[in-house]
């Protein structure tokens, strides 16, 4: 579905970046426009390699902000959304429950306003693309996967306000005919990830020689998808699917927290010419978090069946390649953790 306008949200933090990137690069007649609130995980830093592209604007805007929205809706007539912007963390969902309720619900309201008045007089050719989580599917037992049709069954406050967006998205499908794709993807990791998720964390923290945080057992299960296969099955999705589809993305790639941690110290032991073990010495159990879903999996079929993608990096490969990325930029990683990355958007644009 060709445009030339696209409103990607979020698109300053960590998956976000890397599909403007993609689509700034894979697409010249397009015209990208970033906006991003330029919260703590927003960087603009992220982008310097695109940042004067002549088909690229950033917008400096909060999507709880509807009046603004509106405003800027009306100026720019963004033809398509792709709405990335989230908080997503799930430990500070405990902590700020309605933090998550205002920008994950109401903000993705405000956008489905902004985008139904503006085109509600004609659809053809527009799309709402709402990119969600598998967590939104629950806690799995040792076996089965989640398919599109998977009931939701949201165990934590960040979860709930995902499947709450999710359900707005449909709503406004079926109540006014408002075109949307959703897609629910399965844990990214890779380049240029905010340091409080658990790979770039514990990178960072063996580098550091500071201790492990394991919650629990550590035996939690996740299914990593490397961000740069996910931003192009949101790629694909975006220029074949059919409006009011669901697409589940996962990257076949099923490890428990411990595992992932111990390949970690193994790698960067390995990389840092340290002496094999070193690394693991470090590993600190801690009292698990509240509601701590036990298993995710995704089935990518339906996907890969209809849209012909799959994942093209498996987990240790993507991981040599993420660890690597992350020893060779210590300065993003220290800018990252002082907090000096804001300065980056003070010195290229005027409030």
């Amino acid at each position: 579905m060709p445009s030339k306008s696209i409103l990607i949200t979020g698109g300053a933090g960590f998956i976000g970046s890397h599909l403007v990137r993609l689509f700034i690069k894979s697409y010249p007649d397009y015209h990208i426009y970033n906006l991003d609130a330029l919260t703590y995980a927003g960087n603009l830093e992220n982008l310097r390699d695109v940042e004067k592209a002549p088909n690229y604007t950033f917008i400096k805007a909060d999507i709880t902000n509807q009046h603004h929205l509106e405003e800027l809706f009306q100026k720019f007539k963004f033809e398509n959304i792709i709405h990335l912007a989230a908080e997503s963390h799930v430990d500070r969902s405990i902590t700020d429950p309605l933090a998550f309720v205002k920008t994950n619900i109401v903000g993705t309201l405000n956008l489905l306003n902004s985008f139904r008045d503006l085109w509600r007089s004609d659809f053809e050719g527009h799309l709402f693309y709402h990119i969600s989580t598998d967590e939104v599917y629950g806690s799995l037992g040792e076996e089965g996967l989640f398919t599109e049709t998977t009931p939701y069954s949201p165990n934590s406050p960040y979860s709930a306000s995902k499947a709450s967006s999710d359900h707005f998205v449909r709503a406004y499908g079926e109540t006014y005919d408002l075109p949307y794709i959703i897609s629910n993807c399965s844990n990214n990791y890779g380049p240029f990830q905010f340091p409080e998720k658990l790979i770039p964390l514990m990178i960072n923290n063996i580098i550091e020689e500071k201790k492990l945080p394991v919650y629990g057992d550590g035996k939690y299960t996740r299914d990593w998808l490397y961000v740069e296969d996910h931003v192009k099955a949101i790629d694909m999705i975006f220029h074949n699917a059919k409006p009011g589809e669901t697409y589940n993305i996962g990257g076949l790639n099923e490890w428990k927290n411990l595992e992932v941690i111990r390949l970690l110290c193994q790698i960067l032991d390995r990389k840092l010419n340290r002496e094999a073990g070193t690394s693991e010495k470090l590993i600190n159990f801690i009292k698990d978090r509240p509601g701590h879903d036990r298993r995710y999996a995704i089935d990518s079929a339906k996907l890969k069946l209809e849209i012909g993608w799959s994942p093209a990096h498996d987990f240790k490969e993507g991981l040599e390649i993420t660890v690597q990325w992350y020893l060779d930029n210590q300065k993003w990683l220290k800018h990252i953790i002082s907090g000096d990355y804001r300065k980056y958007y003070k010195s290229q644009y005027s409030e």
